[in-house]
C-alpha cells in the first residue's frame, strides 16, 4: 500500500506537556510531528488530534496544536476506544499514519485496533517514542509483525508528493531541509 492525500489520516496521538517531558526524543517527537501535520494542512490530509487525560497530563504544546483541529479527550490508551475518535474517521480513509506517545502504549494499541478493522496503518518511527528505549524497540516490533508499516516523516511526505511535479512540492522539500 502507498499513501495518498486522498486516502490518508494522520493521528497525533498524546503529545502532551507531562508525558513529554519524560521522553528522550522530545524535541524530535514534536518538530517531526509539526512536519507532518504542517504537510498534511498543504496537501488536504485530514488530521486528528488526541489527549490522554489532559487535567493529568497536560495538553499538546501551543507549536503543535496551533496545526491541528481541538484535540480529542481520551481515557482509553487505544485511540478506537472513544467513540469521537471512531466517528472523526473521514469515510475515504483507506490508511492511518500514527505518530505521538508512547510507542508501546497508545501508538501500539491504536494500531492494532486500527489494523483490525481492515485500515492500512503507517507508523512514524521518527516522530513516536516511549520514555525507555526498551519499550520503544519491542513496541516498533510488536507493530511491524502484526502488520503496521514502519516507515519516517520524510518518506511519508515524499510519498504523499509522488512526484517533483506536484503542485505543493517545494513547500514540502522546505519542510524536509529545515
Amino acid at each position: 500500500m502507498r499513501l495518498a492525500p486522498a486516502t490518508s489520516l494522520l493521528c497525533v496521538i498524546d503529545i502532551q506537556e507531562k508525558l513529554l517531558a519524560a521522553m528522550p526524543a522530545s524535541e524530535q517527537v514534536v518538530s517531526r510531528s509539526v512536519r507532518l501535520t504542517t504537510a498534511a494542512e498543504l496537501l488536504g490530509v485530514p488530521t486528528i488530534l488526541t489527549e490522554q487525560y489532559p487535567k493529568g497530563l497536560g495538553r499538546t504544546p501551543q507549536a503543535l496544536a496551533d496545526t491541528l483541529p481541538p484535540a480529542i479527550e481520551k481515557k482509553s490508551f487505544s485511540c478506537c476506544g472513544c467513540q469521537s475518535f471512531e466517528q472523526a474517521i473521514p469515510a475515504a480513509t483507506a490508511a492511518v499514519i500514527l505518530c505521538g506517545l508512547e510507542t508501546h502504549v497508545c501508538i501500539t494499541q491504536t494500531a492494532l485496533d486500527l489494523l483490525a478493522a481492515g485500515y492500512g496503518v503507517f507508523i512514524a518511527v521518527d516522530a513516536v517514542s516511549s520514555r525507555h528505549s526498551l519499550d520503544h524497540d519491542i513496541g516498533l516490533r510488536r507493530l511491524e509483525a502484526a502488520g503496521a508499516i514502519l516507515t519516517t516523516t520524510e518518506a511519508i511526505l515524499f510519498e504523499w508528493c509522488r512526484s517533483a511535479d506536484h503542485a505543493a512540492f517545494q513547500a514540502i522539500r522546505k519542510l524536509v531541509i529545515e
